[in-house]
């Protein structure tokens, strides 16, 4: 089938925004202060109905044809190319979007496509759709106490009952975003440990209200609540709710995240401070006229620049058949990175005043921003696992020597 054209279809899209959303106003006009929150920090009865507007967006746009762009028809997608997101992207950001939250991201931008690529035709039919258009929401079970960034060496088990109808699940996940109020989590379990630690994991789809399954809120630095601890004791899931073969999850993981990577470098929701906030808190301060300020300013405003970029060209760039590839590792950690330095600015024009709350508006606000970034430069992976990524996967660097995992050509899906 041919593609549109994406001038023309970009028109298309203008109009159908407008039947849904508001245009877009600054905060300044609104009279509004701007959100510099990494993550979010709301009270459950707000998260929920924040949860709610998310999902009324994302439904509009799924009915309309407009969710997951590029996964082929085949799969649930509008099978179109990394130019229309693009086109997409720009056109949205001309209006009120709800806020999102990692919850929505996870289950539309993560869970749902591995299950749309891993799942079979049943999965595809009764869970992939409905995460698309967040009629279900799906959190992340990867990360573990115990494994660090090494996600292969995950120690929650799974194994089959005799009759092979049932898994049944021990172990212990954390850092889940919203798992306190999703239907499933995508989790990763070793089925075999007895063959090379990446060969051994299979993914499934756990119901989140099985028995067994223990959600514990995680109490941020940042005050909020934003992750979980999730205990599995004996929690038993149909082998119907397996995403791909058995020694399968290493790949189903990997292109996970590389979706991750993805959504969190693309910079299609706001996370935290913006060049934009920091120049107007630069103005707020009368410190624009400083040279060694200006300078200051100029850097960020460049990186911004470039890693708008680099997220353009590594979009038109990506994989074919809807699968990112690792060059997605590029946009994630110039989007830690880029965090991290407005934060840094912006606390050297504030002083002591990011110290304490002084009632001036725009400034102690900054905290939330400082204690967020680092969280930033973990989640999905490293900042250091991702320059492994670049410099193996990218540049084709020789891979650091390691007698734990077999080569890279060798693994699942390679």
């Amino acid at each position: 089938m041919s593609q549109p054209d994406p001038d023309a279809w970009r028109t298309q899209v203008r109009q159908w925004l407008a039947t849904v959303l508001e245009p877009a106003r600054s905060p300044e006009s609104a009279g509004e202060a701007a959100d510099l929150a990494v993550f979010h920090n709301l009270p459950e009865d707000e998260e929920r109905l924040l949860l709610e507007r998310c999902r009324a967006y994302q439904r509009a746009r799924f009915d309309a044809g407009y969710q997951a762009l590029t996964l082929p028809t085949d799969k649930g997608g509008a099978g179109l190319t990394a130019a229309h997101v693009a086109v997409f992207t720009q056109e949205e950001s001309a209006f009120e979007v709800p806020p999102s939250t990692e919850l929505i991201s996870v289950t539309v931008r993560l869970v749902a496509m591995a299950v749309s690529l891993f799942g079979t035709a049943g999965q595809l039919r009764d869970h992939a759709r409905a995460f698309l258009r967040t009629d279900l929401l799906a959190c992340q079970l990867f990360s573990e106490p115990g494994a660090g960034s090494d996600l292969a060496a995950v120690r929650t088990r799974a194994r089959q009952d005799r009759d092979g109808d049932d898994w049944v699940i021990d172990g212990q996940k954390v850092w889940t975003s919203g798992a306190q109020f999703a239907d499933y989590g995508l989790l990763l379990a070793r089925t075999d440990p007895d063959v090379v630690k990446q060969a051994g994991i299979t993914a499934f789809l756990v119901p989140m209200d099985a028995p067994g399954v223990e959600v514990r809120p995680i109490r941020q630095m940042s005050g909020g609540a934003s992750f979980n601890e999730v205990f599995l004791s004996g929690v038993r899931v149909p082998d119907r709710l397996r995403i791909g073969r058995p020694g399968q999850g290493w790949e189903v993981a990997t292109t996970t995240l590389a979706f991750e990577r993805t959504a969190s470098g693309s910079g299609n929701r706001r996370k935290g401070g913006t060049f934009t906030d920091v120049l107007a808190l630069a103005r707020s301060l009368g410190r624009t006229s400083d040279p060694l300020v200006r300078q200051r300013l100029a850097d960020l405003y460049v990186r911004a620049a470039l890693r708008a970029a680099t997220v353009d060209r590594v979009a038109r760039t990506s994989a074919a058949g809807g699968r990112p590839g690792p060059e997605a590792s590029l946009t994630k950690l110039m989007a830690s990175d880029l965090l991290t330095r407005t934060g840094q600015v912006a606390t050297e024009l504030m002083g002591a005043r990011i110290s304490a709350d002084t009632g001036e508006p725009g400034t102690f606000a900054w905290t939330q921003h400082l204690l967020g970034a680092p969280g930033y430069r973990l989640a999905g992976g490293t900042d250091q696992i991702q320059r492994n990524l670049i410099g193996e996967r990218v540049l084709k660097l020789p891979p650091e020597p390691r007698v734990d995992r077999a080569p890279f050509s060798q693994l699942p899906g390679n």
